[in-house]
């Protein structure tokens, strides 16, 4: 029998396989055996941690020798990490002032930081930008966990299918900077192109019909992007426009509400399956048949606690939730406030999978709606798209997009230190400027706010603020800084 403390040093290879089964094996075992993986995991991540990093040795400097309870660990955040980074990174290798050199060039995108990273910047949902170095090691899970998840999702004739049809996969995700889907889908490529020949990048800021243009040429198997992009690419293929027939629709980074899945998968004739997940932990939930999002408890510690970092009980709304990626070792992330509200479900759920299951409402999909410049119709804008525009702008610390009228944007900013507040919004307003005109919606008007990002009574920020409420999930409706 293998004991927990071998299979944790066997993690230590970074073998995607190896890690596949032994997930396999320790799911046939029952919840015991995958929450003492847990424990046994999270241990040696923070011993770890106080090792090699000058920010975790002091945070933790009180705490006892072995920690295997990741609720008596204080909480971190991604403001706190970013002004520390050169002190939370575990490698001297890797600083704040060359990851910034690095990421500054597009050219670079998927290429090996010091030879042995990926780097990946967030997209700007948040409203404040952040540079995660991942490993090698943390790759292996990732790639571990999606073979065991494809497994989980599709029937061994449906995989079969797959294979005859040629695997074509098309991912429409952020591109124009080093995005995690982007710059990760890049560096496969370019290092295993006989594998990964069949995957088809399309950019989510390419006008629609374009879009539609590009995916009916490729014809992919398997169709991956956002929610709110999914939705976007469902209506037109309602319409006839797209036609697609792929045997897996992959949704990522935003919640697709209950409604909106079965639409998707009625459009479609396949299968929707969710993943949830940030920059800072790709994969921390999947969904199941019901539509419910199950924790990954093996590599993943996901708490829901309210504003007072206490843990809520399942059944209720969390204010906020702190995540702790098990894999990742050059950059830690441990006990880290992401900013979503979640719900736990309360009783088993009848998928018959165990794993705790959740619901997400902070990536719910805030998505523009504008009238065309005729008034006939309507166009969608994802977050997303506007999201990452503002994230390649040098000089942007925190932002959120409100829309004060059918055709009018007012965006709120706040400078980072010593950049040139004037050109910083004049740079934003030709950026957002420039991907609306991309759009056919050259006629909505790009404002200066008159102040800066709003934040909630609970100090929290919410990005895309829409003229009208969207539909979304059963959870208390959020106030303009959630």
């Amino acid at each position: 029998m293998v004991t927990p403390r071998r299979a944790v040093l066997r993690d230590r290879r970074g073998d995607a396989l190896r890690v596949w089964w032994d997930s396999i094996r320790v799911h046939r075992q029952g919840q015991a055996a995958v929450h003492d993986r847990q424990r046994e995991r999270l241990a040696e991540l923070v011993a770890f941690a106080r090792g090699h990093s000058a920010f975790y040795r002091d945070l933790y400097r009180d705490l006892p020798d072995r920690v295997e309870d990741a609720s008596v660990l204080p909480v971190t955040d991604k403001r706190q990490l970013m002004a520390r980074f050169d002190e939370v990174v575990t490698d001297p290798a890797v600083t704040r002032a060359a990851v910034e050199e690095f990421v500054a060039e597009p050219g670079r995108i998927g290429e090996r930081f010091a030879g042995k990273y990926l780097v990946a910047t967030t997209a700007g949902t948040t409203g404040a930008r952040g540079l995660f170095v991942l490993d090698d090691r943390y790759w292996a899970v990732m790639s571990g966990l999606m073979a065991r998840l494809g497994a989980d999702w599709l029937s061994p004739a449906q995989l079969v299918q797959l294979m005859v049809r040629g695997g074509q996969f098309a991912g429409v995700v952020a591109t124009g900077g080093h995005f995690l889907s982007v710059a990760a889908g890049t560096r496969e490529k370019r290092e295993k192109p006989r594998r990964h020949r069949r995957l088809r990048i399309f950019p989510v800021h390419r006008p629609l019909p374009e879009l539609v243009a590009g995916l009916n040429l490729v014809q992919p198997v398997l169709l991956g992007s956002y929610a709110s992009v999914l939705r976007l690419l469902a209506t037109e293929q309602e319409s006839g426009r797209l036609r697609l027939r792929p045997k897996l629709v992959l949704s990522t980074a935003e919640r697709l509400p209950p409604d909106e899945r079965v639409r998707v998968e009625h459009a479609f004739a396949a299968p929707v399956r969710e993943v949830y997940g940030c920059t800072e932990s790709s994969y921390a939930a999947a969904s199941c048949r019901e539509g419910w999002l199950h924790l990954i408890e093996d590599w993943v510690i996901l708490e829901p606690v309210d504003a007072n970092y206490q843990a809520v009980p399942p059944g209720m709304a969390s204010h906020t939730v702190l995540m702790t990626n098990l894999a990742n070792r050059v950059q830690p992330i441990i006990r880290y406030d992401v900013g979503d509200r979640l719900l736990v479900k309360p009783d088993v759920c009848a998928c018959g999978n165990p794993a705790p299951a959740l619901l997400v409402e902070g990536r719910a999909s805030d998505v523009l709606i504008f009238p065309t410049s005729d008034g006939k119709s309507r166009v969608a804008v994802p977050p997303l798209a506007l999201g990452s525009t503002l994230d390649r702008t040098p000089g942007v610390g925190l932002f959120q997009i409100v829309q004060t009228a059918p055709t009018r944007l007012s965006v709120r900013l706040l400078p980072e230190p010593g950049a040139d507040a004037h050109l910083v919004r004049a740079a934003v307003r030709d950026g957002i400027g420039n991907l609306l005109t991309g759009l056919g919606l050259a006629h909505v008007t790009v404002e200066p706010g008159e102040e800066p990002p709003r934040q909630s009574a609970g100090g929290k920020y919410r990005v895309m603020i829409p003229l009208a409420p969207t539909t979304g999930p059963a959870f208390p409706p959020p106030d303009e800084g959630t």
